[in-house]
């Protein structure tokens, strides 16, 4: 759960911080944070394609192709890497007129960006070394390396940020631009240890992960046939997500500030269905690869109850009670933002039952390799939830609980359709 919501975590501590700064500050990491997830989320699609294959080597037990595909996963990503750097640096700040009509907003994400930009190559490094370890069923220290990354950007979100002495070491106050580099500088120590890490553990040696094979493009080519349909169902999902931060900045800062703090705890609240639909890939592939077949679909459902319930254990006391739960990370004289929050949270319990059994029924489907499939499915929903949105906020002026309730027909719509195509049977004829 933890290593598959790295960059959740990292956007809480930065939207918290923000939240007692300003609530021009806090608006635009709501806006901005969206966008860096869809960057995240690319690098992260493209692991993914890494991780069916080194699991599919490991049901089959080849383990010498585990290391084979580790590396083509990791050139790519690298390359990928300097691509998505050069974009943010100089492509941003001209993509972002297209969504954002306060200057305000507008300049305090790129000054945010101006810092953040730089994880990226710690990031997609990152989902590599998490993709061959979640890969090879061996998480463990991905909890350790979640946990480090997470305490350090706390700490240096609060010298940053607001400009307090650590150490002995008295850091400047930067503001929303501090929060970007407190974030990249904990994804670059989190990197390092877990490098360290690898080094240490001598169950990898199996893997020949310190003989350095030549690229292999051929291998790349096969992982980017099975990431690609992921990495577009991440930019379709997500940038759906962004487009609806943009039209509900068009409301004003107050209602993106909000919906920022509903997006919040959205991602918090999904941590364990990110976690769980990252471990039925692996599952799932594992599964085929030892040619039990039969067995993936009772795996999944399975899964997708105890998902279910840790969702619900971690969710209704937060969602019913806002006011209690949310006072040690909110608290302020303040509290309207949680008060106008409510209805929303409300709808968000709907959106997150959904959630928890929908994702891992579709991250199984992208385990069996499905992903083109999947691909079909995301754009239907996404494009049906774009379309909602667009009519609710700028036509029917319903509010934002019925903005953000068009979650509720993208889950179930992506429910059923991915149902209907496990019980088909035609993923059974799929070779990876």
């Amino acid at each position: 759960m933890l290593g598959s919501a790295v960059q959740n975590i990292i956007a809480l501590s930065d939207s918290v911080f923000l939240y007692h700064l300003s609530e021009g500050d806090f608006a635009a990491i709501g806006f901005v944070g969206v966008f860096y997830l869809i960057v995240a989320a690319i690098g992260f699609g493209f692991s993914k394609g890494g991780q069916i294959i080194i699991a599919r080597r490991m049901g089959e037990g080849q383990y010498q192709e585990v290391g084979r595909s580790f590396y083509a996963m990791l050139y790519f990503e690298l390359a990928l890497a300097v691509l998505m750097f050069g974009f943010m640096q100089f492509g941003c700040q001209y993509f972002f007129t297209f969504f954002v009509d306060s200057p305000t907003i507008l300049q305090k994400s790129l000054e945010y960006l101006e810092y953040r930009s730089y994880g990226v190559f710690f990031s997609y490094t990152g989902v590599a070394i998490v993709a061959l370890y979640t890969g090879i069923a061996r998480p463990a220290f991905i909890i350790v390396d979640t946990i480090i990354l997470a305490i350090v950007n706390i700490l240096l979100n609060y010298c940053f940020i607001f400009g307090y002495e650590l150490a002995g070491i008295r850091f400047p106050a930067m503001g929303i631009a501090g929060a970007g580099l407190a974030s990249t500088i904990a994804e670059g120590v989190a990197f390092v240890v877990f490098l360290g890490y690898m080094f240490w553990d001598q169950q990898t040696r199996l893997f020949r992960l310190f003989q350095l094979p030549n690229i292999d493009l051929k291998l790349i080519r096969t992982q980017f046939n099975i990431g690609a349909p992921i990495v577009a169902q991440a930019v379709v999902g997500l940038g759906s997500w962004f487009v609806f931060f943009g039209i509900v900045e068009n409301l004003g800062e107050r209602q993106l500030a909000i919906t920022n703090l509903v997006r919040m705890v959205y991602l918090v609240l999904s941590i364990p269905c990110w976690g769980f639909a990252s471990g039925i890939n692996t599952l799932v592939s594992n599964f085929i690869g030892q040619r039990k077949r039969q067995a993936v679909i009772p795996i999944i459902w399975k899964t997708a109850k105890i998902c279910l319930l840790f969702t619900l254990v971690i969710s209704l006391p937060v969602l019913l009670f806002p006011e209690h739960i949310l006072y040690p990370l909110l608290g302020s004289e303040d509290m309207s933002l949680i008060t106008e929050a409510r209805p929303i949270f409300n709808v968000l319990i709907v959106i997150l039952i959904l959630f928890a059994i929908g994702g891992v029924y579709f991250n199984g489907l992208a385990g069996t390799g499905a992903t083109y499939y999947g691909l079909k499915i995301q754009f239907f929903c996404a494009v049906g939830y774009l379309i909602y949105i667009y009519y609710v906020v700028e036509h029917a002026k319903g509010g934002l609980e019925w903005a953000w309730a068009a979650e509720i027909f993208y889950w179930a719509t992506m429910l059923l359709l991915t149902i209907w195509y496990l019980r088909s049977k035609e993923w059974y004829q799929l070779k990876v």
